[in-house]
Order: C-alpha cells, then structure tokens, then sequence
C-alpha cells in the first residue's frame, strides 16, 4: 500500500506567489541573508505545498535546488520550534 500524498491546506494564489518571489528579490538585493529571505518567503507562503514553495526559494531567495529543500525544511522546523516556545 502506498500513502496518499497529503494536499496543500492552502490553495496555491500564483498572485501571492509572485508577491513572495519579488519581495525576496527586493531582499536580496538589499543585501540580507539567504536565511531571512527564505523565512519571510516561507512566512508568506506557508501551508502551501512543498514544490512550490521551493520553486519561490530559486526564484525569490536565489538558492539552488538542493539548497532550497534544505531551506525548506530548515525554515519549517524553525517556525514551528518558534511557536512551541511561545505556547509555553
């Protein structure tokens, strides 16, 4: 038996999208972190599904394939480790 592949609890908005990408190019032009444009990236586009938040970490945050799942990952534990923290 295979799993069922869960679905984006967000629709994906390709006009949100586009605002995350851009703002991410404003950012890194600017000159901040891959890190902090990956987070506000994320911040935008967080329950949406995983490629797609990748593919807005190449465009938006100029990272790689490779490195955006790792931003990806590292952003989603990161978030969530923050809320943990709040709750308590």
């Amino acid at each position: 038996m295979t799993k069922a592949k869960p679905t984006a609890t967000v629709p994906t908005d390709k006009a949100v999208i586009a605002v995350a990408i851009a703002e991410g190019r404003k950012m890194i032009e600017a000159g901040k972190s891959k890190i902090d444009t990956a987070l506000a990236i994320y911040e935008k586009l967080e329950g949406m599904e995983q490629d797609v938040i990748v593919k807005a970490f190449i465009e938006g945050a100029a990272l790689t394939e490779k490195g955006a799942l790792t931003y990806w990952y590292n952003c989603r534990r990161r978030l969530a480790k923050e809320r943990r923290s709040k709750v308590r």
